[in-house]
Parts: C-alpha cells; sequence; structure tokens
C-alpha cells in the first residue's frame, strides 16, 4: 500500500512525461475537444460499473475518469494566455465545497437532515446564477432521458406546473407523431421524478436485464 498521496504524485508526473517533448505523439496532439468524447465515455462506464455493485470495476473506471481529469489540467496548462493546472481545479472545487456547505464550514443553523441539505444546495447554487436563465449549465451533450429530468426538476423548482412541462398549454408540434410521442416520453419522465427514480439510471437496468436474459438463451 503506498503512502496517501504518493501514486497521485506519481500519476500526475507520469501524466506530465506523456505530454512533454520526448513522451507519447499521440498524447502531445490531444486537445480538450478532442479529449471530450473520452470524459462522456468513461463517466458512462463508471456509472455501469457503479450500478453493477461490481468494485473491481469501480476502481478501475474511477482511475480512468481520473485521467481524464489530470489529461485536461496538464493540456490547460500549455494555454498561451488563461493557463490553469491541477492545483487551480482543486481550488476551484474546494471552494464550491466550502460555499454549497455552510451547515459543515459555516456551522450554518437550520440543517438537520439530508433533504435540507439538498433545499440549501439549490437555492445556494440558485444565488450563483442570479441573472442566468435557470435552464443554464444543463448539458446538451445528455443523454435525452437525463437532461429531460433535470430540466423538469429544475422547472418545477420554478413553479412550472407539468401542462407546461409537457408542452400541452403551448403551440401544437409541427410534427403530430413526432410531437405526441416526445410528450409521452416526457410523462414517464415526470412519472420518474415524482417517484424518486433517474430514468436514464432505470432504463440502464432494464437492457441489462434484457442482455442477461438473452446471454442464458434465447428470450
Amino acid at each position: 500500500m503506498t503512502r496517501q498521496g504518493e501514486a497521485m504524485a506519481a500519476v500526475v508526473a507520469a501524466m506530465d512525461r506523456l505530454r512533454s517533448p520526448g513522451g507519447c505523439p499521440w498524447d502531445a496532439e490531444q486537445t480538450h475537444r478532442s479529449l471530450a468524447p473520452y470524459a462522456v465515455e468513461e463517466a458512462f462506464e463508471l456509472a455501469e460499473a457503479a450500478e453493477s455493485d461490481d468494485r473491481a470495476a469501480l476502481r478501475g473506471e474511477l482511475g480512468d475518469l481520473l485521467l481524464q481529469v489530470l489529461f485536461h489540467a496538464r493540456v490547460a496548462e500549455e494555454h498561451p494566455s488563461d493557463p490553469f493546472d491541477l492545483e487551480d481545479v482543486a481550488q476551484v472545487l474546494l471552494d464550491k465545497l466550502v460555499r454549497r456547505h455552510p451547515h459543515v464550514f459555516a456551522e450554518t443553523d437550520g440543517v438537520r437532515s439530508a433533504a435540507d441539505v439538498e433545499v440549501a444546495w439549490h437555492e445556494i447554487k440558485k444565488r450563483e446564477r442570479s441573472g442566468e436563465d435557470v435552464l443554464a449549465g444543463i448539458p446538451l451533450a445528455l443523454p435525452a432521458l437525463a437532461r429531460a429530468q433535470k430540466v423538469a426538476r429544475r422547472l418545477r423548482r420554478e413553479g412550472v406546473v407539468q401542462d407546461a412541462l409537457l408542452g400541452e398549454d403551448g403551440p401544437p408540434p409541427a410534427d403530430g407523431a413526432e410531437g405526441a410521442l416526445g410528450r409521452e416520453l416526457m410523462g414517464l419522465v415526470l412519472r420518474a421524478e415524482a417517484a424518486g427514480v433517474d430514468a436514464e439510471a432505470a432504463l440502464r437496468a432494464h437492457l441489462r436485464r434484457l442482455e442477461d436474459a438473452r446471454r442464458q438463451g434465447p428470450i
């Protein structure tokens, strides 16, 4: 077992060597944009390992996702006008953790449960987004079910009612069949949200069950 921090320092040094002159030609050519698809892929592989309760895979996938953080931070050091490094990334994260947990770091009263923490967290985020649209920051690249649930969650906090979320009080869709199916899918997302279920994870779990059944014989 390595001492705490020893392996992290070693992997940071390894990433620096890979990216530096005389290192790996492929690593040297990468940019934030070219690396972006790998971050998405690794995040999904981590989610799959977590949902499968596969601890060996989880450990490996966490390492793969950490590599993406280290790689992006190393590339960022080379920016000609706005460089930053892993320490800057960690400092931004630390500041955010402290700012969004005043009940821990500032001994704020009134937070006694996980539900209280969630309410306070969203209020803090709302203040941070002051002047921005309530949907700002939701990635367009999220899978549609996950994005729909995140959009619905934010809009519901703003008092938007279900009919509006389903688009039933707006203009009719240009494509009737597509619009109707979209509303049905959104309705399922709203059902999942009301039940406290992650719609994207639920569908992934169902697909895993189908795949497992197929491996055991014809469905």
